[in-house]
This record gives structure tokens, sequence and C-alpha cells, in this order.
């Protein structure tokens, strides 16, 4: 298998481990005494809907509505899926928060509330506050995408926005909530998957000004207002660790990106190929922690250490692009542009990193494949590599390369999946 098929087949290996079909049925409770409502939100939500449709019980009752980005969405029987913005939220998901509100408010103490939750789901589930509309939400989005906040920042920010995120789902329901959840964030930490709506919030409307400093957020008027507001204890804080809210709700996170990239590993070295993981949790601008991997594959390639090639580096995480040009694309591209400019055309090393939602920032491709010819090709085409990074223009460089990786929407989202093999 040449290498650019190998890293794609890792990369379809480390999907699949995240397939919804596969890890949520063993996680389904038995039906209840009274009526199941499903609700969920994010990029994985039409499939684990679809999975739940498909071993739930004929004669058992079940119905709700879960809401996923647009043009991902699957044909349901019982479980309504409606379509929002992502990564900008929008009116759709504003409506269908509301429903999914009302629905958890109907609910008694003998029936049961699944709630469905994967990554995206910060933006699709948005139900502002009364005191900001959807355009100052919209704005102050925007603004926080813009600034290169870590997710763990900005959800902290929804939270405190928001009549449904941070817990609120959860505790405007009496009867018992179950959450299954698949991480996209490092640590697997529920609160912030999705905003944690059924998660107790630690954070503090305080946290959330200091977020606006560190970042230089730009916010609208009457978001800050609201925040200062909470600050001074006049608007209520969102449910914290301890309320007794939380007696009722159980959760369990069905897939992570640790497990994805172990079964990626494995499918290298089922390939004779040894593989190590470097770890699931890697942050950081995406073009500074492209120089730190550079630096450790010239020390293998020049050292023979840490490693031994042949080895496959496999690493998840989400890393940040603070937006300073121009261009498009998103920050597995740009990790990647900027692993080739440090690398330099380095012989014999090859370079994957992609999205597993399928979708890298906000363009159509999952990520791109970074073969060692590149700089030499794209120089043949008078192509400056510098010059698009410096741009944030990493789409452009691959596009014209015919590099970039396009899968689709893989309706599942466990974080940046990136692998680096060192055939020599």
């Amino acid at each position: 298998m040449d290498p650019k098929a190998l890293l794609t087949a890792s990369f379809n290996a480390a999907v699949s481990a995240a397939n919804p079909f596969k890890v949520l049925p063993a996680s389904l409770p038995r039906p209840p005494k009274g009526k199941t409502v499903v609700v969920g939100a994010g990029k994985a939500a039409a499939s684990m809907a679809l999975a739940v449709e498909q071993h739930w019980p004929a004669d058992a009752p079940l119905s709700g509505l879960v809401i996923t980005r647009y043009q991902h969405g699957l044909l349901t029987n019982r479980i309504k899926v409606i379509e929002a913005g992502h990564p900008v939220p929008d009116e759709s998901g504003e409506t269908a928060a509301r429903e999914i509100l009302r629905l958890a408010r109907s609910l008694g103490k003998d029936d049961l509330l699944l709630v469905l939750v994967s990554g995206g789901g910060s933006s699709l589930l948005s139900l502002p506050v009364e005191a900001i509309t959807m355009d100052e939400l919209k704005a102050t989005t925007r603004e926080l995408l813009r600034c290169g906040a870590p997710i763990q920042d900005m959800n902290t920010v929804r939270k405190h926005l928001s009549l449904i995120q941070g817990g609120r789902l959860a505790a405007a329901c009496k009867a018992q909530v179950l959450a299954l959840v698949i991480s996209d964030v490092t640590g697997d930490n529920p609160t912030h998957i999705a905003s944690g709506p059924c998660s107790p919030d630690p954070s503090t409307y305080q946290d959330a000004l200091d977020i606006f400093v560190r970042f230089g957020v730009n916010a609208p008027a009457a978001v800050t207002a609201h925040l200062e507001r909470g600050a001074r204890g006049e608007v209520a804080e969102t449910p914290k660790p301890g309320n007794k809210a939380f007696e009722r709700v159980s959760t369990e996170v069905i897939a992570t990106a640790q497990q994805s990239l172990r079964a990626a590993a494995v499918f290298f070295e089922q390939h004779q190929i040894p593989a190590v993981v470097l770890g699931d949790s890697v942050t950081g601008e995406a073009a500074e922690v492209a120089k730190v991997y550079a630096a450790l594959t010239r020390q293998i390639q020049t050292h023979a250490a840490p490693f031994k090639a042949p080895v496959a580096l496999i690493s998840g995480g989400e890393c940040t692009v603070t937006l300073r040009g121009k261009g498009r694309g998103g920050r597995c591209t740009e990790f990647l542009l900027s692993l080739a400019i440090e690398l330099d055309g380095m012989p014999d090393t090859w370079a994957l990193a992609a999205d597993t939602d399928g979708i890298d920032g906000s363009e159509d491709n999952a990520g791109a494949v970074l073969s060692p010819d590149a700089l030499a090709r794209a120089e043949k085409l008078g192509i400056s590599a510098k010059k698009l990074l410096a741009n944030n223009d990493s789409y452009g460089f691959y596009e014209r390369l015919g590099d970039l990786i396009v899968t689709g929407p893989t309706r599942t989202n466990i974080n940046d999946y990136r692998v680096i093999l060192i055939n020599r």
C-alpha cells in the first residue's frame, strides 16, 4: 500500500472506531415505565438518533428531536432531525432548542430523557437568554472564532448566554436523564462537550468576562452587560456541582479520541509499521504545534531517537488558528502547511491531518495529505507556501496540489486526527 493510501486508511480506521452505530447500542438502557423522549445536538446527532431507533424495542414508546449541522441529517422514523447552523448558530437551531427544552419540561418521574450529545452541539443547541438576541449571539460567536479561543473558553461564554446549556437542560427535567456523549474535546469532560447541557458547570460569569479580556473579544454591548449583571449576582448562575438536579442524571462517554487513535495505531501495526500515540489532547496554535512535530521528526530521521523508523507518530486534540489573513482553510491544513515548510522536503516523510467530522474549519474538506515533494510541486506551480501560510490560505495550497481529503460528513466527531509516517 502506498503511503498516501496507508495514511488515508488509518484515518478511516480512526473514524470507524467512533461510529455511533458501533459504539452506542451497548449503552442503551431498558425502556422506563413511562415514555422515552430522545433529544440531542451535535454533528453525530442524526446517526446517534438512528442508532437508537434501530435498537429500541418496537413496542416501547419513543419520540423526540435532535439537531445536527446542515447536510448531516438522516432519514429517521420516530425521532425528528432538524438541521441548523454551525459553527455560527442560527434561528433554526434556536427554534429547535426551544422545543427540546419544552419536551424536557413535559416529562414526569416515570419517564426517561435520553440526551445524545456530540461535538458541534454548542452552536446547534443555541437558545440565548432573554437579554440578548440571536444576532448578538452570532456576533459573539464570530468574535470567539476569530480570536482563536480554545473550545473550553468558548463554551464557558456560551453557557452563560444560554437557557439550555451549562446543565440547564437536565435541571429543567423531572424525569431520569441519561446522556450518551461522543467527545470532541481534550480531556473528555462532559461539561465542555456541546457546552454540557446535562452536566454541572463549575465556571462563572466572571470567568466569561475574563475570557473576553484575555482574547480581546469585542462582544455586543448587551452581551457584556448580561455577563456583568451575572458577575454581580443579579442573574442566576448555571447549576453547579452538587446541585440536586444532577441526582437524576447519568452520563456516559461512549467514544473518545484516545479510542480512535488507538484504533489507528492497531491499523498501522497490522501493516508491520510500529505506531506511537503521542497524545489525544494536543492544543495550541496549529502552525506552532507543527514546528514541534517537525523537530521530533528531524530527530528521528537524523538520530533514530526517541523512535526508530519506520514509525507512525499519531496524535489528536484540537489546535486553533488565529486569523491574520484572508485565505481559506482550517486548523488541519494549517498544521500541514506549517509542517511542510519546517520539513522542507524531507525524504521518506509523509503526513496527514484531518478532522474526524469530515469538515476542516468551514471548508468542504476533512483535511489533507502532505507528501515529501509537496514544496517542490508547489514551486513549479509558482506557489509560495510561506505567503499562503501568512494569509491563512492552507486550503488554497493543498487544493492546487490536489492533496485535499474530501469525505463529506462522517456524522461523528472525536476531534482532529494527525499522523506523521516516517518510512526511512
